[in-house]
């Protein structure tokens, strides 16, 4: 279908021609496109390492915040020891190792978060059981001098 206002229709040629071949610029053109994409699958395939040296540090200042070190030091002390060896690795190139030392970290840390709290619950519990038995003691205190 042609368009009344086109040149090409007013003249009587066809809308539409064939591509022009792309002579000289074909090789220069072929090789950008394959270093662009090679660019990409590079980039495709680099590692989360940073993601998870991001992730370790935030569990580990998570940790500091809730005072682990005051219940459960040993497991805030591993994750940050394997914080540093993670960072040790990726700037070495292993990034494989980096990554899974980062993931040990961030477990470690909340383990020692984990382990915080539940010896913040035990020491509640405790308290209050000690609280109870004080109660019972003193209701069967009074009811003894009432009777």
């Amino acid at each position: 279908m042609q368009h009344f206002f086109s040149s090409a229709a007013r003249h009587g040629r066809p809308l539409s021609r064939a591509p022009k071949p792309l002579g000289r610029y074909a090789g220069t053109l072929s090789a950008m496109l394959l270093l662009s994409g090679v660019g990409l699958v590079g980039c495709a395939s680099s590692s989360h390492a940073p993601d998870s040296i991001r992730a370790a540090e935030v569990a580990i200042a998570h940790a500091e915040q809730a005072r682990v070190a005051d219940y459960t030091s040993p497991e805030l002390i591993d994750a940050r020891a394997k914080l540093a060896m993670s960072r040790s690795e990726l700037a070495a190139r292993h990034e494989k190792q980096a990554e899974q030392l980062a993931e040990q970290a961030r477990l470690s840390a909340e383990l020692a978060v984990a382990r915080s709290q539940a010896a913040k619950a035990e020491a509640v519990n405790a308290e209050t059981r000690k609280s109870t038995e004080v109660l019972k003691q003193e209701m069967q205190r009074q009811t003894g001098a009432q009777q």
